[in-house]
């Protein structure tokens, strides 16, 4: 490269910076990263038709207060992603009751949901494989209601809200023990429309 090819790519280069104000735009984490630690999908999970496969280890913390990625220039299907910002609460063995993690979470997606007022969500209750179909859809039913009455008694309208049961027939974890179990008695959020 010669002295003045050099000094004119100097030059180009100082005036686009200018141009650009020096600063260079903030970028988003890659996929399958969240810049608020790891979500509350569980683990391992078999991808569902339909549904991005699920990462990171079953918990009911609360997503701690960071900021929010420009969740509405994502499309429906990023959105729903295991980066999500909605996280899914997690209930004890044939339980429909809300834990304090479990409201602390639904603490959090509220404040996600007061953020973009013209989310439309879907709370979907699974239950573990152990029971029968009508019970496991009956407890699914439940804990999707449980979910939704805790984040309308926190200011969110309820037509904002669906609800479906699931029953075990879309499990995070397709293990037969305690440990997979433990993955799938939950109530998930799925967005439907923004």
């Amino acid at each position: 490269m010669t002295h003045s090819t050099r000094w004119v790519l100097a030059i180009m280069l100082t005036v686009a910076a200018v141009a650009c104000g020096g600063k260079k735009p903030p970028t988003p984490p890659p996929p399958g990263t969240s810049s608020s630690g790891p979500s509350a999908f569980p683990a391992t999970g078999p991808a569902q038709p339909g549904r991005p496969p699920e990462t990171a280890a079953v918990s009911n913390e609360a997503v701690t207060a960071s900021p929010l990625l420009p969740w509405d220039n994502q499309p429906i299907d990023v959105i729903n992603g295991p980066d999500s910002p909605l996280k899914p609460v997690f209930f004890l063995y044939d339980s429909d009751s809300l834990d304090e993690a479990a409201k602390d979470v639904l603490k959090a997606n509220a404040d996600v949901l007061k953020t973009y007022k013209t989310w439309v969500i879907t709370v979907e209750g699974h239950c573990d494989e152990r029971g029968t179909a009508e019970y496991n859809l009956a407890l699914g039913d439940r804990r999707a209601l449980a979910a939704k009455n805790y984040l309308t008694s926190l200011g969110i309208a309820a037509d904002r809200l669906r609800t479906v049961s699931y029953g075990n027939e879309f499990p995070f974890e397709a293990g037969h023990n305690e440990a997979a179990w433990s993955k799938n008695r939950r109530a998930h959020f799925m967005l439907t429309s923004k």
